[in-house]
């Protein structure tokens, strides 16, 4: 049999082959950790979220969305979402990313439920999440520092010494966040113009109020911010200019997951009703417009932005945490649901102090005649919190423990003595506060339960202590997203 050679076909099949090989051997070279394998989105709707009880907000620490002051916490996106929350009827617990890139990452992880940080919405943002309506317009405005005689220029003069049209920018080092709405501007405003703006990337962590302040300072010459914020800065860096709009309008609103439309349309129907009601703006105004306030917060060491410390008792409180071995924030937490830091706090039952140590308390873990003083209240209450840890040291589950030991506080022990006994009654875990020994505590305003043959302490508005240990351990999600554990 004569075979006839097709050069032309035969060299195609053989390159086919060779193709085929290196495709299937390249692929079993490829280390599944070099794979990138699709990411599946977390699945959770409003019905999911009410029946947690919880909506997570993923949000940013900073001077205008969340923050703590005086202890306190606070913040424009913080106060919205709560009234959200409250319209929802669940409990709101704050998500703090260190970055701004990981923001939908953490959103379709089920890390969080929806996104709120005055996020501008852009059409490649909503490749990652579904938007609300708005709830507020912003423009860019260029950051720029005024001359250094600013106060006695003309308008007309200290606008030729500034930057009024974004033509001028070509060829100036503007700095921004990397891959923040403020990059993906100047990258469109530089083809806008036919030339180049020198875009200089800061980490997606650096604070909008850093690069503003170095602009103030000299440090840098130009970065962008809404107007908004630009509005806030300004009452503080009274040298920086905000006049010089780089973009058109854009509407700001929260993001929530594209497998969540039940949530969507009830945080829709929320917004719609509150931009009407006048609610809205009362917020806005709070955090945007009332300067003296933002100026007050920006120069105070217990701005949780600026300062970094919680109380003026910071010192005292790490030293007697230190003795509890407990984190210095859930003490400082305590006391601020106690006395909000107050010293000369009594309350109507005659606990007085920091840490509302009742007299006859005073006088067993100390001298009562010292109670007002802020170190010995504090010392006084820790020796308490000694016997109340050594107590309930039987309870396995650490943070199940320390709401024991916080109920007591509040309280006294026999009622929770009472509260467990119940509990194992009726089949709960009596080691247990969620959802078992706290259910029971409440219960105990009840005849039916107060009255039972287990019970020998009688009659407790067990709703204060749930309410305590609820605020205090809520306090201290707050204090553990702002200030460091040493």
């Amino acid at each position: 049999m004569k075979v006839i050679w097709d050069s032309k076909r035969n060299w195609t099949i053989l390159l086919l082959i060779i193709v085929i090989v290196v495709m299937i051997f390249g692929q079993r070279a490829v280390s599944p950790s070099q794979m990138k394998m699709p990411t599946k989105t977390y699945k959770l709707d409003l019905e999911g979220i009410k029946e947690r009880g919880v909506l997570r907000a993923i949000t940013g620490s900073n001077s205008y969305s969340y923050f703590v002051y005086k202890g306190t916490p606070m913040g424009y996106e913080y106060d919205l979402l709560k009234a959200l929350a409250e319209h929802l009827e669940v409990e709101l617990e704050m998500v703090v990313a260190k970055n701004t890139e990981d923001f939908y990452r953490l959103l379709n992880e089920g890390k969080g439920d929806i996104i709120a940080n005055n996020i501008i919405v852009t059409s490649d943002k909503k490749e990652k999440a579904a938007f609300t309506e708005y709830y507020n317009f912003v423009k860019q405005v260029l950051i720029q520092r005024k001359p250094d005689n600013w106060w006695q220029l003309s308008k007309d003069n200290l606008d030729k010494q500034l930057i009024r049209n974004p033509i001028e920018l070509i060829g100036k080092e503007v700095h921004v966040q990397k891959n923040s709405s403020y990059a993906l501007r100047l990258k469109n405003l530089s083809q806008e113009i036919g030339g180049d703006i020198n875009i200089v990337y800061h980490p997606g962590n650096t604070p909008i109020e850093e690069l503003i302040q170095q602009v103030s300072e000299g440090t840098i010459d130009y970065t962008v911010a809404d107007n908004n914020l630009g509005l806030m800065n300004a009452t503080y860096f009274k040298n920086i200019d905000i006049e010089t709009d780089i973009s058109f309008p854009q509407m700001v609103a929260w993001a929530v997951r594209k497998n969540s439309p039940e949530l969507l349309a009830a945080i829709n129907e929320w917004i719609l009703d509150v931009r009407k009601n006048g609610k809205y703006l009362s917020i806005y105004n709070k955090y945007f417009k009332n300067s003296k306030a933002y100026s007050i917060r920006k120069d105070s060491n217990y701005f949780s932005v600026t300062g970094g410390s919680i109380s003026i008792y910071d010192d005292l409180i790490k030293k007697y945490a230190k003795e509890l071995d407990w984190d210095w924030r859930l003490l400082a937490a305590m006391i601020f649901k106690e006395s909000k830091f107050q010293n000369d706090s009594e309350s109507w039952a005659g606990a007085r102090g920091l840490m509302q140590i009742m007299p006859a308390t005073a006088e067993r873990f100390g001298d009562s005649t010292q109670i007002n003083i802020p170190e010995a209240n504090i010392r006084m209450a820790t020796k308490y919190l000694k016997t109340l840890c050594i107590f309930w040291e039987e309870i396995p589950d650490k943070e199940q423990r320390m709401k024991f030991i916080l109920a007591s506080y509040n309280v006294g022990e026999g009622h929770l003595l009472d509260a467990r006994r119940l509990a194992d009654k009726y089949g709960k875990d009596k080691s247990v506060w969620d959802g078992n020994v706290d259910s029971f505590l409440v219960k105990k305003a009840s005849p039916e339960y107060y009255r039972d043959e287990v019970v020998y302490n009688g009659y407790c508005r067990g709703s204060e202590p749930f309410n305590y240990v609820k605020d205090v351990m809520e306090i201290y999600k707050h204090y553990k997203e702002h200030f460091p554990e040493v």
